[in-house]
């Protein structure tokens, strides 16, 4: 089938929509017709090929909508069901067969590739030349994405939840929140510090407040976002530009230190300040992603003698199929209102919002691709 899809042509180029042809569903695959797709700072730094991903290619991975059809074998979805899509994994390695698909020992191949892992394979085409089509398992900056059952999560809207509000579920909001609930896991009273109040930290904040941290601070150098976070749950805001030392005046807020931090700029330095922020046995979770390569430095008796840990976090540690139908939830009990973080496009606009993202406009920017 012949549709509408934003391709990135080459490095640092713009997200173009042109007409592109579509594969229908093979074995274990879904086709969803996309409502809508949220853009996120990874589709950035892969068409800045940060992350080598091939293109051409069609990028998006954090979208929504409603199953068009379905391939053999697919059991978990039928035709009409709204479902978010999120990331893709092989299902079958040690950390998937432990309930961790986000440590995928397949997952670059599985989410980076542009392609089916099991044979090279794209669903995407112009003209009979390839074009990357398996972004995070979806490309769904497109009116129409190819899926895998393992990646497709089915989601009940109710009548009251918007399914174009849910792509960023898939994704981002997912990060952030999963950081918290499932990765560090604090318990109530504790303390944490967020750098950075994008729609990363900003989701981290909301599952702070709602973990009952009862000392939430959010660093970042916009005041808008900060506005943001203390109408979220954080009880502190320190924007660095205003203030001599952030370490110091973290710590100062939270009365030596914070049990725990989390660190979603991908900026090195701030990574660097993140640990130093921790009181005794505290913990700093990663989810901020530099460019390949990137290193941090720590001094080592600083984390040996003060009981301090570094951890990794990948997608918030969760189980898409899981996690995200408890989020929204949690969003329709309003107990979690990323809505609010959201500003929405219509798809032809999606030059402006990847610019809008970027320059810090707008928190988390959604395409509207199509009625749900």
């Amino acid at each position: 089938m012949e549709i509408d899809a934003a391709v990135v042509e080459e490095e640092s180029g713009s997200f173009d929509i042109e007409t592109v042809e579509l594969e229908s569903p093979q074995a274990g695959e879904v086709l969803v017709r996309v409502v809508g797709a949220g853009v996120c700072h990874t589709d950035m730094i892969v068409r800045d090929q940060l992350y080598p991903t091939p293109l051409p290619a069609v990028l998006g991975h954090e979208g929504s909508g409603v199953v068009e059809a379905i391939g053999d074998g697919v059991n978990r979805v039928e035709p009409g069901d709204h479902v978010v899509l999120s990331f893709d994994y092989d299902d079958d390695c040690h950390s998937c067969r432990g309930g961790h698909p986000a440590y995928c020992e397949s997952f670059f191949e599985h989410n980076f590739g542009g392609q089916r892992p099991e044979d090279g394979t794209s669903p995407l085409s112009r003209n009979g030349e390839r074009i990357s089509g398996r972004f995070f398992g979806q490309s769904s900056f497109a009116t129409h994405a190819i899926a895998t059952e393992r990646n497709v999560v089915p989601v009940d809207t109710g009548g009251d939840v918007p399914l174009e509000l849910l792509g960023p579920l898939g994704c981002g909001i997912q990060t952030g929140a999963g950081a918290v609930i499932n990765s560090l896991d604090p318990q109530a009273g504790s303390s944490i510090a967020i750098f950075g109040a994008g729609s990363v930290g900003l989701s981290a904040v909301m599952a702070a407040d709602l973990k009952g941290c009862t000392e939430i601070v959010t660093i970042d150098l916009k005041e808008s976002r900060l506005e943001t976070a203390a109408d979220l749950g954080a009880t502190e805001t320190v924007n660095p530009e205003a203030v001599d030392d952030v370490i110091e005046t973290v710590t100062e807020y939270t009365d030596g230190g914070v049990d725990y931090a989390l660190e979603t700029t991908g900026v090195a330095d701030v990574a660097e300040q993140a640990v130093q922020t921790l009181t005794q046995r505290g913990t700093l979770g990663i989810v901020g992603a530099p460019p390949l390569g990137t290193e941090a430095s720590y001094d080592v008796n600083d984390l040996l003698l003060n009981g301090r840990s570094i951890t990794g976090i990948v997608e918030g540690d969760s189980n898409p199929q899981e996690f995200i139908p408890d989020l929204v939830d949690l969003y329709r009990r309003g107990k979690f209102p990323f809505d609010e973080l959201v500003t929405y496009y219509d798809f032809d606009e999606i030059e402006r919002a990847v610019e809008d993202s970027e320059n810090g406009a707008t928190i988390k920017p959604v395409l509207q691709i199509s009625e749900p």
